[in-house]
């Protein structure tokens, strides 16, 4: 029975590459069917906000397997990212990114790079939940769940596991988000411990991008959430020698996307000047996850024996390392001349046959440590943030104590997060936006007392904005200090 699989050609260099990319599979006698949707620009110009049609979904759903060319979102407000839309709709939470230099024939100042990010892809900031609450301020909510975190985290263990990776790298910025980023990073060493062949280790994001894009061949396996893998990847990526030459698997439990990793590049559609090598590399990875193992190696050791050959597109074209810059329909055609010939250089590539996709079985009742409907829970106060242009911070203690009542003590404000009463500093730079903690004088709090409390600050001629209850989870605060509380 032949494989049917959704193509989906894009926008900007997309069909030039999708095209390319095709002719080889073709070529290789992958026996494939396409069924090709439209999404991206054609339809946000038809203002079709989503970019993809309904009836496109029930095509991807229905062959399981998407294959999707670059597209093109508006920038600004009124439309959401398709791409996230995609990951998000069709539970794709594994993203995973191959970077790879192809030295010496590919430059790059990182010769012995071969390191995977795998990012989380449905939470995080990408959630895209933002407001604008004030004049002056915007907000964007980020949230992490111990399911999704358990998710990706044990994806990619597994993947380690299956493809001889030694050692995973968790990148987390828990010194400053110790909640959000503070349970990834928890999750991720409860995990670790149940794969002691792996070696597991961490870094603060920062420090940890900077020594990837240093010394990138002490690293093996990088996890980490979405907004950091989304930046990490592109990083990655081009310190391998170029965004062109990277592919990306988006994998879910029933459906999966596969995508080159760069975006549409506009100012070069129709020259017949990009590289499908990225796509060429998804469609490879799409061949390992469909089990066909032996059709994803006959057509990496072409690419890599046409790379070694001195064939280059224009983004690696150099006068040192290339013999021949080819156009995009030039490059397909000189990886298809080399179908069945193995890269002389490079390790040939060797995929298992029949190999089954990674199941992820989440084990909550084995053992792993999480907040659970049985963990005591206690509401003991809430956040009131409120809309105030006044510079009168002590006129404004006055207004929140007022409306505090008997019930509730104002313990603090904050600006932008910082405390700024009590006892703050006149530097501090303060915009409209307060944040006001009240914490009940009695227990048990119920949302009845938090409900006439906004009762009582209303009456005080406070505009309220946003409130979030605080909660204490086994007796532990579950919330964040102000700065300099």
């Amino acid at each position: 029975m032949q494989q049917r699989i959704t193509i989906a050609r894009g926008d900007g260099i997309g069909p030039e590459i999708m095209d390319a990319v095709l002719s080889i599979l073709d070529a290789a006698k992958t026996g494939f069917q396409y069924d090709e949707i439209q999404i991206g620009e054609q339809l946000f110009k038809k203002g079709i906000k989503a970019g993809i049609e309904s009836e496109s979904w029930n095509v991807i759903r229905r062959n399981k397997i998407l294959l999707k060319g670059p597209i093109t979102t508006p920038q600004g407000g009124g439309v959401k990212s398709l791409n996230v839309t995609l990951r998000k709709t069709l539970g794709l939470f594994a993203n995973v990114r191959p970077c790879r230099a192809y030295s010496p024939y590919v430059s790059t100042k990182h010769p012995e790079m071969d390191v995977v990010i795998i990012r989380e892809n449905e939470e995080d900031t990408y959630g895209g939940i933002e407001h604008r609450q004030t004049f002056d301020v915007y907000q964007c909510l980020k949230l992490i769940t111990v399911p999704g975190t358990e998710r990706i985290v044990r994806y990619a263990f597994e993947y380690a596991r299956k493809n001889n990776r030694s050692k995973i790298t968790c990148f987390v910025k828990d010194n400053i988000m110790k909640l959000t980023d503070g349970a990834f990073h928890s999750v991720f060493r409860q995990i670790a411990g149940e794969y002691p062949e792996i070696e597991a280790e961490s870094m603060i994001v920062d420090i940890g991008t900077a020594r990837l894009a240093d010394t990138p061949e002490r690293f093996d396996v990088v996890v980490l959430p979405n907004l950091y893998g989304d930046i990490v990847s592109d990083v990655a990526a081009q310190i391998a020698g170029s965004v062109g030459l990277a592919g990306s698997a988006n994998v879910g439990e029933t459906c999966a996307m596969f995508e080159a990793i760069h975006g549409s590049a506009p100012d070069i559609a129709g020259q017949q000047l990009a590289n499908p090598g990225g796509l060429l590399q998804a469609a490879i990875m799409m061949l390992v996850h469909l089990g066909m193992g032996e059709k994803a190696s006959l057509i990496h050791n072409a690419y890599l024996r046409t790379l070694e050959n001195g064939y280059h597109t224009a983004d690696i074209y150099t006068e040192q390392h290339s013999k021949k810059r080819l156009s995009t329909t030039a490059f397909a055609q000189a990886v298809i001349s080399n179908l069945g010939n193995k890269p002389e250089y490079f390790e040939p590539a060797e995929y298992p046959i029949d190999q089954e996709p990674i199941k992820i079985d989440l084990k909550y009742s084995r053992g792993l440590q999480r907040p659970s409907q049985h963990e005591t829970r206690q509401l003991t106060g809430v956040d009131v943030f409120v809309y105030d242009e006044s510079d009168d911070i002590d006129g404004l203690a006055g207004r929140l104590q007022m409306g505090a009542g008997k019930d509730f003590g104002l313990v603090m404000f904050t600006n932008r997060g910082t405390k700024v009463w009590p006892e703050g500093l006149p530097e501090t730079f303060c915009t409209d936006h307060w944040r006001c903690r009240f914490k009940a004088h009695h227990q048990p709090v119920t949302n009845n007392d938090i409900i006439e409390l906004l009762a009582r600050l209303n009456r005080a001629n406070l505009d309220i904005i946003k409130t979030e209850n605080l909660y204490d989870f086994a007796g532990q605060p579950a919330y964040s200090l102000g700065q300099g509380e």
